[in-house]
């Protein structure tokens, strides 16, 4: 007895002697043989107009190539239509409630400090993980979850005496023509746009591409696997790329959108005032963009977005290159979408269709290619896809998405009925085919107006049905699952 005494407490005082970890904390695990590498190129305000989503105009071969090795959902939504917001959300795999995850301004480690973010989780489980350019919206966000963290310039020696952070928050605009650098330093602000006689490598977006590439040169030897992400700018205002993209599109090609109506019967909350878009020179503080601006906005999205495609095609001939594309998980993902000038509106901040639909396309090792999904899926979804591909663990309780495997496996995979969407006092529902959202008060929780489009008959949403008789039933049914299916969101 007393020896098997003296042996506990031996062991007991080890166990005793041994730190334990914090909620959050990396723990580190020794990563299963041949587990795939995941690259994550995260976009900013880009929509679904792509040649793999049908477009005829936008030019996206690099993109259009990606699609045809993996999966493309064609009926993708964000959660939530602002981007700190959006990236919080798809990161956490938590959906937006009616205090958390409002803005452009969040921050997942005050929110949700216990939550076990996506990369945190592969770094917990032996993946290298490092943040390359925009992937939480703050720098210092849950910087702990990467290996390393990396935005061009920030952590540049200033003469500000500003943290990285904030050095970053004074020079993203990154205008390369003198007469825009100079309005920027002096303003804090600059054209909504620019055109430079400039190399794909001058912008930040080739900065950090050419960061990314050398990450993949040295991740080739490691015997780790890595989370690499790449965090692209464009297409976010301004739209600034190198001349040779704006000169791919004819001015002639540039065409306004059909729908360039408030729509009927739309109420006044439901129509934004793109503060965004009207804090950069040269856009007026109110009314409409004329006609003649309009197309050379739309025509410098194009071109960012052009721009972007190239730097992708960069960074997967890297990964062929280096021999490592053939286990590597290649995701391609926007926070949120974006209007030009749908609605009247400009930029993100609405709660129409065109603010939440997003590119989302897979390419995984092994799995099917070339195929095209019409199933509703949203962003919470990514999540547990990748651990789903990578086969590891998801944190307990946590998760509120569906992993996307299945529509790697069988062509009978069949999607949700319903999404939660939000954007500000709009809390919404998407279904095959209505758009629905009520405005809530953000004290009171009284009504104040809703929307209902019918995505059946006006793709479009120019017509507000909620408030015609033969709606009613509709209408009474999408309210219902929303305060039901959906009741903690809004609490």
């Amino acid at each position: 007895m007393k020896y098997i005494s003296a042996s506990f407490f031996i062991i007991l005082c080890v166990l005793m002697s041994c730190k334990q970890p914090q909620v959050g904390q990396s723990i580190k695990k020794g990563p299963k043989k041949n587990q795939p590498n995941v690259l994550l190129l995260y976009m900013d305000d880009l929509r679904p107009e792509l040649g793999a989503y049908g477009s005829s105009l936008v030019k996206t071969p690099h993109i259009d190539s990606l699609a045809s090795h993996g999966v493309t959902f064609k009926e993708a939504y964000s959660n939530v239509s602002v981007c700190g917001a959006s990236r919080a959300s798809m990161l956490t795999g938590i959906r937006p409630t009616r205090t958390q995850f409002l803005n452009y301004n969040t921050f997942v480690e005050k929110e949700t400090p216990n939550a076990i973010s996506l990369p945190l989780l592969f770094k917990q489980n032996g993946y290298t993980t490092i943040s390359n350019g925009k992937i939480y919206h703050h720098l210092d966000d849950n910087d702990t979850d990467f290996d390393e963290v990396y935005r061009p310039y920030a952590f540049d020696n200033n003469d500000k005496n500003l943290a990285p952070t904030d050095y970053w928050q004074s020079l993203w605009k990154d205008y390369q023509n003198p007469e825009n650098r100079i309005e920027y330093k002096q303003t804090n602000t600059g054209p909504a746009y620019e055109s430079a006689e400039v190399e794909d490598s001058v912008y930040i977006d080739g900065l950090m591409t050419e960061k990314v590439i050398r990450d993949i040169k040295k991740l080739k030897n490691s015997k780790q696997p890595f989370f690499l992400t790449a965090g692209f700018i464009s297409p976010h205002l301004p739209f600034n790329a190198p001349k040779k993209y704006w000169d791919m599109y004819p001015r002639a090609s540039i065409k306004l959108p059909n729908n360039n109506i408030i729509p009927k019967h739309a109420p006044a909350l439901s129509i934004s005032n793109w503060p965004e878009m009207r804090a950069y020179s040269g856009i007026p503080k109110s009314g409409p963009v004329s006609d003649s601006l309009a197309k050379t906005l739309i025509h410098g999205y194009y071109a960012t977005v052009s721009y972007t495609d190239a730097l992708i095609g960069n960074i997967v001939s890297a990964l062929k290159a280096e021999q490592l594309y053939d286990n590597t998980i290649i995701i391609l993902v926007s926070d949120h979408g974006y209007n030009l000038s749908e609605h009247t509106q400009w930029a993100k901040f609405t709660t129409h269709k065109i603010s939440s639909q997003v590119p989302l396309i897979i390419s995984a090792p092994n799995y099917r290619e070339n195929v095209s999904s019409s199933a509703l899926v949203e962003l919470v979804d990514v999540y547990p896809t990748l651990t789903d591909l990578c086969q590891l663990k998801n944190p307990v309780n946590q998760l509120e998405g569906e992993s996307l495997v299945s529509h790697f496996t069988s062509s009978n995979a069949t999607g949700k009925e319903v999404l939660f969407l939000k954007n500000g006092n709009g809390y919404g529902l998407k279904t095959k085919e209505f758009g629905y959202t009520e405005f809530i008060h953000p004290k009171t929780k009284a009504l104040l107006a809703r929307t209902l489009y019918d995505h059946s008959k006006d793709p479009e949403e120019t017509i507000n049905v909620a408030e015609l008789p033969e709606y009613a039933s509709t209408v009474f049914q999408l309210h219902q699952t929303l305060h039901s299916k959906f009741k903690a969101n809004l609490e």
